[in-house]
């Protein structure tokens, strides 16, 4: 975290969540051999149930109050973005990219929602193994990056025909990380950074739904697999249920606003360590394997992303 406040990283838009992936990736495979055994233990509940904590707690990022003050424009185009990214992703990674289930599924959500959140969100509920969601969150890092230099150029040149509201809708729909959507739009001005921002914390408000249908989805296909102890298990992801309510104790003020500003900053910090204990259980070798087609999957999306999402606002405005 303290990487992550230096100018430097910060102008990046790398949030914590990134650099302790890296930290973790690099420590992992350069220097495992160096790491006690009793810490597996430690790395282990960290990338798993301090995960899980720490997502529901991200709950207190958003409030109904927010959700509301983008409007219906904000909203449509928040769930048209998050459903046409997640379907794409899921079906061209799967089909034409010849990828995994959980790697095509964890590269979407990241595009879709809200980053590296999503991907430590959706890896759980998909048990995924956590070199999938180390590539997927590589994607989100490059991407994100680039439209946080990007879209203000493209404004600048005049490409982007949109007024302060549309403008800020079109960047909080369409970029991934919260941080690299404030990046892009404090480019441009205060008012379109903060409908950017209010937008972007709407995507991730629909985490929770988006959640509950895959869980759904999973259980029904385990059913038809044959996987009865499997189908027959609860498809909530109990942390999405915490994530929903404490989204609604955030909006009911009742909570004083340095507590708030506290429990997030460790929620981040918590977050950070479950993203840099995957990384220390991702190896190099097993990025190399999906890399290339990841990255495919990754510019897909993006382009999707830059042309369906101009094309969503313009629609919606």
């Amino acid at each position: 975290m303290q990487l992550a406040d230096l100018p430097a990283i910060r102008q990046l838009g790398f949030s914590p969540l990134v650099v302790g992936i890296v930290c973790g990736m690099l420590y992992g495979n350069f220097l495992r051999g160096t790491m006690p055994v009793d810490w597996g233990v430690g790395v282990n509940f960290t990338a798993r149930r301090l995960l899980r904590i720490a997502v529901a707690f991200y709950g207190l990022n958003i409030s109904i109050q927010q959700i509301a003050a983008v409007g219906l424009p904000g909203l449509a185009v928040s769930v048209a973005v998050v459903v046409g990214t997640l379907l794409i992703g899921t079906l061209v990674g799967q089909r034409l990219l010849g990828l995994d289930r959980d790697t095509a599924m964890l590269t979407a959500a990241g595009s879709a929602i809200c980053g590296a959140a999503a991907v430590l969100a959706f890896e759980p509920t998909l048990r995924a193994a956590p070199h999938k969601s180390a590539v997927a969150v590589a994607t989100v890092v490059l991407f994100g990056t680039l439209s946080m230099f990007l879209y203000p150029v493209l404004y600048h040149a005049g490409w982007l025909q949109f007024d302060t509201q549309a403008l800020g809708i079109y960047i909080g729909g369409t970029i991934h990380e919260v941080a690299q959507v404030v990046g892009a739009a404090s480019n441009i001005d205060p008012a379109t950074t903060e409908v950017a921002t209010i937008v972007k914390m709407t995507r991730v408000a629909l985490l929770v739904p988006v959640l509950l249908v895959l869980g759904l989805y999973l259980r029904s296909a385990a059913s038809h697999a044959g996987g009865q102890a499997k189908g027959a298990k609860l498809p909530i992801p109990w942390f999405a249920v915490g994530f929903l309510v404490l989204a609604i104790i955030n909006s009911l003020n009742i909570i004083p606003a340095d507590a708030v500003a506290a429990i997030r900053r460790l929620d981040v910090f918590a977050l950070t360590m479950a993203m840099t204990a995957l990384g220390i259980e991702t190896r190099f070798a097993q990025i190399r394997k999906a890399g290339p087609r990841v990255m495919a999957l990754g510019l897909i999306l993006y382009a999707w992303l830059l042309v369906g999402g101009y094309g969503i606002v313009k629609l919606a405005s």
